[in-house]
């Protein structure tokens, strides 16, 4: 449960955070649900499974999920250095690295069973999660191909530094820039430009 900002230097000038074991608990994670999507759906091509695993394991769904079950009383971090996006990802990046942490512990059988009993069975709703997140772009994308008309996405700015960048995407149809989107990456901000474009356009 420690952060980056207030680990350890070791001797080796190793700094003991749990950066390791959030890049290990969300591969785990990321596997436990494919595999979880991949029986529960059996007759759905890989677009839907993978789109549907993406936003069970995205950045804000798991940031709420690590308060829910409690983990903003344990995670330890420089309150004076944060900003908000130097910790957007602060509880989701700690709820995997206990994932990281039970699947060593207790092996995959078990970290298996956690991920699926403890927090997506108790605090997912998939039927809701495939009726209510809308994937704006390829709904653009659609639009724009039976109407005829050429789509351009385009990253027109970066700020920020290393992994906390702040992209801003635009969307033109027809060379005609028409919606502006903001997010922490490319994927991100290219959806917020698509919704706007979405509701510009009256698409929904």
């Amino acid at each position: 449960m420690r952060h980056s900002s207030v680990a350890e230097t070791k001797q080796n000038g190793f700094k003991e955070s749990n950066e390791r074991l959030e890049y290990l608990g969300d591969a785990i994670l990321g596997a436990v649900v494919a595999e979880y999507l991949f029986a529960r759906f059996p007759y759905k091509e890989e677009g839907f499974l993978t789109e549907i695993r993406s936003r069970i394991v995205n950045r804000e769904v798991l940031n709420e999920l690590a308060k829910k079950i409690g983990l903003r009383k344990l995670v330890e971090f420089n309150k004076a250095a944060r900003t908000n996006l130097s910790h957007k990802s602060l509880y989701g990046d700690s709820l995997e690295a206990l994932i990281g942490a039970v699947y060593l512990d207790l092996g995959f059988k078990r970290c298996r069973k956690f991920v699926l009993d403890k927090l997506i069975g108790n605090h997912y709703d998939i039927e809701q999660i495939i009726e209510n997140n809308t994937n704006f772009k390829s709904m653009i994308i659609e639009w724009a191909q039976k109407e005829s008309k050429e789509i351009k996405f385009e990253i027109i700015d970066i700020s920020g530094e290393s992994r906390y960048k702040q992209f801003t995407a635009q969307i033109s149809i027809d060379d005609k820039p028409i919606g502006i989107g903001h997010g922490l990456s490319k994927k991100k901000a290219e959806q917020d430009a698509a919704q706007k474009s979405c509701e510009i356009l009256e698409i929904i």
